[in-house]
């Protein structure tokens, strides 16, 4: 795998493909590999490239948890972009990916061409939103708080279980094939740096998601969590002219729950972009 150095650190990708470059940004737990199922389908009209996120295998590892933050990923990828030559690229992300992918759109719009967003976790947002702090209220009790107090005592696998059970329903970390539950586990301490992070969210607002001009696509899946289709709906109030399409028969992972589909709705806004 090529690798990059940028911004102070290294990013490994792959990439197939030629033509007007795709950019893939996975979400947490993920990296490269995320995105097998797009590649090839991509790469057929695309130059499709995916890396791996700061502190994400194959350069996963202890770092400050201080220094975790959604704006240093989103410099990152800036300089990601800046460092392949790109002038403008469509970017697709999952996630802490999506989210990633925001604060980039928003301060670096001049990079972007395009912009996919599946499922941003901007969970401050829901303070403001009618019934959000109740949804907040029990992620927080059921997910969140148990998760950090996993990492600090150091059981990285109940983190790592609590958190995807959490995400995409209870049990299903016991249902991951061993190749996907190998992945998560090379990516568990960069989860935990992130969950012990106080940058771990930014102050992204709605004001800054107003500032995005660029064509966007908002993704939910139809089985998502319920405060996730909150945030979803919250950003398509302020980036109004955002297309919004809801993925059958997928939760937040839809571009593996259900790549067929994921890969014709985002090659089919790409073709119109």
């Amino acid at each position: 795998m090529p690798v990059l150095e940028t911004n102070g650190t290294k990013l490994e990708y792959i990439e197939k493909g030629q033509g007007d470059p795709v950019i893939f940004v996975h979400g947490s737990l993920g990296d490269l590999r995320s995105w097998s199922l797009q590649m090839e389908q991509f790469s057929k009209q695309y130059r499709a490239i995916a890396y791996s996120r700061r502190y994400h295998y194959p350069h996963a590892e202890s770092v400050d948890s201080l220094d975790y933050s959604v704006n240093r990923h989103a410099e990152d990828l800036a300089s990601f972009i800046r460092g392949l030559g790109l002038e403008k690229s469509h970017v697709v992300g999952s996630s802490y990916g999506a989210y990633t992918s925001l604060v980039l759109a928003a301060k670096h719009t001049e990079l972007v061409r395009s912009l996919t967003i599946g499922e941003p976790p901007i969970l401050p947002w829901l303070e403001g939103i009618e019934g959000g702090s109740e949804l907040m209220a029990n992620f927080m009790i059921n997910v969140w708080d148990p998760l950090m107090r996993a990492f600090q005592r150091g059981d990285m696998e109940e983190g790592v279980r609590i958190f995807i059970n959490g995400v995409l329903g209870e049990g299903t970390f016991d249902k991951l094939p061993i190749e996907a539950l190998s992945a998560a586990m090379e990516n568990a301490q960069e989860l935990k740096d992130e969950t012990l992070s106080p940058g771990h969210f930014s102050s992204f607002s709605c004001g800054d998601a107003k500032k995005i001009k660029v064509p966007t696509l908002l993704l939910t899946g139809e089985l998502s969590l319920p405060i996730i289709h909150t945030i979803i709906k919250e950003l398509q109030r302020c980036i109004p002219d955002a297309e919004c399409l809801m993925i059958p028969k997928a939760s937040h992972t839809m571009y593996s729950d259900n790549p067929e589909v994921f890969n014709d709705k985002v090659l089919s806004f790409l073709s119109r972009h």
